[in-house]
């Protein structure tokens, strides 16, 4: 467990330092690897594995909002950059509001690591986007207003949600930052 909990802290902290570190006129940002998310994404997966072969302790106490996964990609092309990380960043935030409940759900405490693990993951990856200057994101009163999501009962549907939103809109929005893109000269 603590292992896990590690990795995930251990490759935020490698970010940082690598952003930090002096000497190099233009450093490559280890945050456009997308061998970061990828990390995540892995993680996440473990966690759907986990929760799919949990008999017992394993559900959610209500319903919640996630967001769609969706991705029309005339529609996303279509966007601004600013449009594109709100939607991540909204759909970030209704991930970690849906994590904290189903942590408060679920009694099977071998699934706690992994609803911990997935909940410091999307923060790491809320770190990576205010490295890449995306303007931050204010959260709203209620997910009942915003635009782009639905409502799934099951944890194993929650976090089938989680993978395919990181590997989905997330990703898109990494590969097409800004800050990956500028002339090395």
């Amino acid at each position: 467990m603590l292992q896990k909990t590690g990795r995930g802290l251990l490759t935020l902290l490698l970010m940082v330092m690598e952003l930090s570190r002096p000497g190099l006129s233009s450093p490559l940002r280890p945050i456009c690897d997308l061998r970061v998310l990828n990390h995540f994404i892995k993680e996440a997966q473990d966690a759907e594995v986990a929760m799919k072969s949990c008999r017992e302790g394993c559900s959610l106490s209500e319903a919640v909002t996630v967001p769609q996964t969706r991705v029309d990609f005339d529609v996303w092309e279509k966007k601004n950059g600013l449009e594109q990380a709100q939607e991540v960043q909204s759909g970030l935030w209704l991930l970690q509001q849906a994590l904290g409940l189903l942590r408060t759900s679920v009694t099977n405490t071998a699934l706690h690591s992994h609803i911990d693990n997935s909940v410091r993951n999307l923060l790491s990856i809320n770190a990576v986007l205010r490295s890449l200057n995306i303007q931050e994101y204010t959260p709203p009163a209620s997910a009942a207003g915003l635009e782009g999501t639905w409502r799934v009962s099951s944890a194993t549907d929650l976090l089938q949600v989680h993978v395919n939103f990181l590997r989905g809109k997330v990703r898109l929005l990494l590969l097409d930052a800004q800050a990956c893109h500028q002339d090395v000269s």
